[in-house]
């Protein structure tokens, strides 16, 4: 049996993991889970292991409330250890954050093959710390699970398919995850019942080109009191924006809540007129359930989603953003076209795995 070991972190990487760790038992891979810590919130972090029904992690190393550098090395010198102790047949990471560089680098220096899911992907926004993380972390994967089209032709631009790694497509394991756990969501979650009928636009800050500029925040959130003079705006508000936005005295007039576990995320996400974000996976959960999207950046990894007119950049732009708000008012779109697969990238990435 083959062992792998999984870092993860973050909220993404939670709801990402959870569609392989399903599928590893079928495939007989024996999987040890680390929890670098980075999001420590209960909120953000262990409520996705209880709704989702994912494996304890095995290690927690609570690392978090640090430098990107400070970080990123003490998560590396903690994988390190577990490494040479668990001496695993490979490394799986995912996505693109200091938990998915810290694994990749500490197991490619101990010469364990590194795997990445949702490789590929692409800002070609060097000022984003999580485009340094993916084409790193790229770099040193040996096996590398592209969601689009678009990312294999991103690797193959850099040169992969002269290095000695493999790529394979095989679609996008969040719509995995999105399909598997729609109805579940539906029954175990009350957010709607506590935030009330009426309709409401969905809203998510949380990135640092965002938050760590104080202009740029000013504009998104008067942006987003603007919409809500004419629909409510319901923000899950992560802490580390709420921490900042208290900071700046920037005072925001529409709807906040607390951080919201995956199944509730969901339900809002199905029950909105709209979403507004800045979150890479969110953008593609509004695909999922037939939303149109808002991005607050000014790039996006998910350029299909623009291209066939589901999702609008605007950055922080204000006016941008009402104008989007406005085209997407009566705009209907066709949310049936096949971007992401059939719901079985999970169950190939993980024979791919077993087989590697």
């Amino acid at each position: 049996m083959r062992k792998i070991v999984t870092v993860v972190g973050a909220r993404p990487q939670f709801i990402k993991a959870a569609t392989l760790s399903r599928q590893f038992p079928t495939v007989g891979v024996e999987e040890i889970i680390i929890h670098t810590g980075q999001h420590f919130d209960n909120n953000m972090s262990d409520v996705f292991f209880e709704e989702m029904e994912i494996p304890r992690p095995a290690y927690h190393l609570d690392i978090h409330n640090l430098t990107h550098g400070a970080m990123t090395g003490r998560m590396l010198e903690g994988i390190e250890k577990i490494l040479l102790k668990e001496k695993p047949d490979g490394m799986l990471v995912y996505g693109d954050t200091n938990s998915t560089l810290a694994g990749a680098l500490a197991a490619v220096k101990l010469n364990i093959p590194v795997i990445h899911v949702e490789a590929g992907l692409r800002s070609f926004n060097m000022e984003m710390p999580e485009e340094i993380n993916r084409t790193l972390t790229d770099r040193i994967s040996s096996l590398l699970f592209c969601p689009t089209d678009v990312a294999v032709q991103n690797l193959k631009r850099e040169g992969f398919e002269h290095f000695p790694a493999r790529i394979i497509k095989n679609g996008d394991v969040m719509q995995d995850a999105a399909l598997y756990y729609a109805s579940k969501a539906e029954e175990k979650s009350d957010i709607l019942q506590k935030i009330g009928g009426e309709k409401f636009v969905l809203a998510t800050i949380h990135r640092q080109e965002n938050t760590d500029h104080p202009e740029k925040l000013r504009n998104i959130v008067e942006g987003l009191n603007q919409i809500h003079r004419q629909v409510r705006v319901i923000v899950p508000l992560h802490p580390r924006t709420r921490k900042i936005l208290q900071q700046l005295s920037i005072i925001p007039n529409f709807t906040i809540i607390e951080p919201v576990g995956y199944f509730d995320m969901i339900v809002l996400e199905k029950s909105c007129e709209l979403i507004i974000t800045d979150s890479g996976g969110v953008q593609k959960e509004a695909f999922f359930f037939g939303k149109h999207c808002i991005t607050l950046r000014e790039q996006t990894e998910w350029i299909e989603l623009v291209e066939n007119g589901f999702n609008i950049l605007v950055g922080s732009d204000v006016e941008k953003l009402l104008q989007a708000f406005a085209t997407f008012q009566n705009k209907k779109s066709d949310f049936s076209i096949d971007l992401y697969g059939n719901g079985h990238a999970a169950e190939k990435a993980a024979k791919d795995i077993a087989a590697f």
